[in-house]
């Protein structure tokens, strides 16, 4: 009987639902727990890396009116490199670092190249090199993105990956705008820094730091996507954006398992509604063919 079938089906469906709640939780809690992180043996900091760090400053504005030289050696202000729809990432470096610089660039590129050509630098975001020795030259500046242009491989993208410079007081006004703090070691004869790639949104907001001298491209897409609101990816991404939080523990995105549960209903609902709707649509037209005989 066509009303038989419809219980049947029904019951099929409710089984169907309940396997993929729990696949979609056994998932989420993969994601969500990795293990503790091995931690220092000693809480005290090393005399060579006090005043070094970041302060992370989610939500400052920064002031778009301050004053660099591009890689040409013209004058450019910071706000003329945000047009009010993507955003940048900054990174801030020095381009005679002989170390982590050279890592944290590098590291960057790499990611960069493994995220497809939609997401090429200059499409929907710029980044912004920018050297934190005031005493470095827009010459070494060019040395530097001919490296990276080189490295990175991909047309174009020389007009949206800019190396900048500029006088003490810029540059610590920028770096004290993006808590990046950094000094001068003496004995080694080089700076003492921290390694971050900074995504700023299109108003020039603090939206979310990357630290460190690996990146994953995915969560560059999404904290650019973050940056922006769901505004520049495709509606995959978007969606993708919605399950993912960024963990500052992990200094990365994690599944977050209430959104997840929160998406995985709402598309069990969908499917349970297109699955039921045809089966009960063919015993109502099955009863009143009966009753009308």
């Amino acid at each position: 009987m066509p009303g038989n079938q419809f219980v049947l089906k029904a019951k099929t469906m409710g089984m169907v639902l309940t396997g993929t709640v729990l696949v979609l939780f056994s998932a989420t809690a993969s994601y969500a727990y990795n293990g503790p992180e091995a931690g220092m043996a000693s809480n005290e900091t090393p005399r060579e890396l006090k005043d070094v760090g970041i302060d992370e400053k989610l939500g400052h504005k920064l002031d778009l009116n301050m004053k660099f030289n591009d890689e040409n050696g013209k004058e450019v202000t910071l706000g003329s490199y945000f047009d009010g729809k993507h955003p940048v990432i900054i990174s801030p470096v020095y381009f005679a670092c002989p170390g982590l610089c050279n890592f944290h660039l590098n590291g960057l590129t790499d990611a960069l190249k493994l995220m497809d050509k939609q997401w090429t630098v200059g499409d929907r975001y710029k980044i912004l090199s920018i050297s934190f020795d005031s005493k470095e030259t827009p010459e070494l500046a060019t040395h530097k993105k001919e490296t990276y242009m080189k490295l990175y491989g991909r047309e174009g993208a020389e007009k949206g990956w800019h190396f900048l410079t500029g006088n003490e007081d810029e540059v610590r006004a920028l770096t004290g705008a993006l808590g990046f703090k950094f000094k001068w070691d003496e004995t080694q004869k080089e700076w003492a820094h921290a390694s971050a790639a900074v995504v700023i949104s299109p108003d020039g907001t603090v939206s979310r730091y990357l630290p460190g001298i690996m990146f994953n491209p995915q969560d560059i897409k999404l904290a650019l996507n973050e940056a922006t609101e769901g505004k520049i990816g495709t509606f995959v991404e978007s969606l993708v954006l919605y399950c993912f939080k960024y963990d500052p523990h992990q200094s990365k995105y994690t599944l977050a398992a209430v959104q997840i549960m929160k998406l995985g209903g709402a598309l069990m609902v969908l499917v349970m509604v297109l699955w039921l709707l045809p089966l009960y649509i063919r015993s109502r037209r099955a009863k009143k063919n009966s009753a009308g005989r």
